[in-house]
């Protein structure tokens, strides 16, 4: 496990070195940039209109962010079994558990880029409201515990399929059953909706974020709405780092 950050820096090197990360990125940023543009150029927008723009763009950075950790973190394994580079890297003196750690590490460099590269727009929208500090904080606090729970599970479902488009498929099927709930408004509002809306991830976190940025809530008042992203990324990590040795192998089994 000592050697985890070894395969870290090598996957790192070649998600940004090879060009797809620095691609990926590029496509948020022009997304980020039009919407940034639409809510700026806005001469209706009062106070209460700029809070929202700034959760607005918090909430697309997180919701982008973890998409592409999740279609990185897809291809960690199972891309490299079709590519028939995981031989290779079995062979290198470094435990399993490390290459598991390892992967999800430099998965997780793709959500931090686009952290990043959200913060000049949240500082453009938030300049007046002082609500540009606290979403960033909120983005980089509550957008790591998504990234890091979700990208964990799809590359749980990387390491156990022997397809690069079968995990990715998952993957995004997994993310678009655990948005669909989000474009409900008033889905919290209702009993059997709060419990949905906390018992998903990116739902009680979106909430979260929202009650904050727009509704000015203290950090501390609706705090259990976190519980569900740190319960998953506990968890998975812990899976991860348990059955290691298991899923890291040339092939995932029988299909």
């Amino acid at each position: 496990m000592s050697r985890w950050t070894v395969v870290a820096e090598q996957e790192s090197r070649d998600l940004w070195v090879g060009g797809r990360g620095p691609a990926l990125v590029f496509g948020f940023s022009v997304l980020l940039s039009a919407m940034t543009y639409l809510a700026a150029t806005n001469q209706a927008m009062n106070f209460l209109e700029q809070r929202e723009a700034v959760n607005l763009i918090v909430q697309v950075g997180l919701a982008v962010g973890v998409l592409l950790t999740v279609v990185v973190s897809a291809d960690a394994i199972s891309g490299e079994r079709e590519r028939g580079t995981f031989e290779g890297l079995l062979l290198t003196p470094v435990s399993r558990r490390a290459i598991v750690v390892g992967k999800l590490a430099a998965a997780s460099t793709i959500w931090l880029a686009c952290l990043v590269v959200t913060l000049p727009y949240l500082w453009v929208l938030g300049r007046g409201v002082a609500g540009a500090v606290q979403a960033a904080l909120l983005a980089l606090t509550v957008g790591t515990l998504v990234a890091t729970g979700l990208g964990g599970i799809s590359l749980l479902i990387s390491a156990v399929t022997n397809s690069n488009k079968t995990s990715l498929a998952w993957g995004l099927l997994l993310l678009l059953v655990l948005f669909a709930p989000t474009q409900l408004p008033a889905l919290p509002k209702t009993g059997v909706g709060e419990v949905i809306t906390r018992v998903n991830p990116i739902g009680s976190s979106l909430h979260y974020v929202s009650q904050i940025l727009v509704s000015r809530r203290d950090w501390t008042h609706d705090l259990s709405y976190l519980a569900s992203p740190i319960v998953i990324a506990v968890i998975v990590t812990g899976v991860l780092i348990a059955a290691g040795p298991r899923l890291v192998r040339l092939t995932a089994g029988p299909r």
